[in-house]
């Protein structure tokens, strides 16, 4: 497992995204996640997953200190006494005394930041998380967010994968030491029939996708590809024995473009395309 470090934390840097996951389709895939060497799981308070989460973590019997746990609190959840409630709820539903992670899972108009972040900080200094971070903030937000905290975030969960240039959210993340955790970082399964990934993938033996994530991963990001097919598991996982070449990189990077984005919705920031 190769890792990504960032203002004192180590994450791994592939784990399993659980969206869309649910009830024991969703137990089962983090389960056989985790025995087939999975050491990082991604939920929200949002997704309705968290108690299947915890379930499937508990039945795989691998030690929990071995595994990275993030988990998010949904918007309209954003104000000082919610933001506690809804952590402890989701604490509650895993069935863990702490997370690894606890981000924002997207910023509000109606609650000032300052006040959100007094209440993610908290929940750190409270024992709650190990580390926070933040989902879906802008340059501008993460600026603000950093400066606000009184305790290191650690990374900001953004939508990332080739067709999507977000060079200056991540300039600015690591400005402040902060990791990219990428989501939907296969756009969605889009990548899978992309002409120019399984192109490069012939030269090295290896799906689009897993030259998509392999992408990423030298782009220094966190991926965190969902699936609910076993076999997709193993596929996702095997991307530390290639090496994409820089002219491969720079060819990948060239799929960008301003119609790339996939997450959009009324709740969203603007963006800083």
């Amino acid at each position: 497992m190769n890792y990504v470090e960032a203002n004192g934390a180590r994450i791994p840097a592939i784990g399993l995204g659980t969206w869309e996951l649910r009830g024991r389709t969703c137990a089962r895939v983090v389960e056989q996640a985790l025995r087939l060497g999975y050491r990082h799981i991604d939920t929200a308070e949002m997704y309705d997953n968290e108690r299947e989460v915890g379930e499937g973590l508990r039945a795989s019997r691998v030690p929990r200190n071995e595994v990275f746990i993030t988990t998010k609190v949904w918007q309209s959840h954003l104000a000082p006494r919610e933001f506690e409630r809804a952590t402890k709820e989701s604490l509650a539903r895993l069935r863990l005394t702490e997370v690894d992670l606890l981000l924002i899972h997207w910023p509000s108009t109606q609650v000032p930041l300052a006040e959100t972040i007094g209440a993610l900080v908290k929940m750190k200094t409270q024992g709650f998380a190990r580390y926070i971070g933040v989902s879906n903030f802008t340059v501008a937000m993460l600026r603000d967010a950093v400066k606000l905290s009184r305790e290191p975030l650690v990374t900001d969960q953004i939508e990332w994968h080739p067709y999507l240039d977000q060079s200056k959210v991540i300039a600015e993340a690591r400005r402040h030491g902060l990791s990219i955790t990428a989501y939907s970082p296969i756009a969605r399964g889009r990548a899978a029939g992309d002409r120019t990934l399984k192109t490069i993938g012939l030269a090295h033996r290896k799906t689009a996708g897993q030259v998509c994530l392999r992408f990423l991963i030298q782009e220094g990001a966190i991926v965190i590809p969902r699936t609910s097919k076993i076999e997709r598991l193993t596929e996702n996982m095997s991307i530390f024995d290639f090496a994409l070449s820089a002219a491969e990189m720079d060819e990948i990077r060239k799929l960008a473009n301003p119609r790339g984005r996939i997450v959009e919705w009324g709740g969203a920031p603007r963006w800083d395309d």
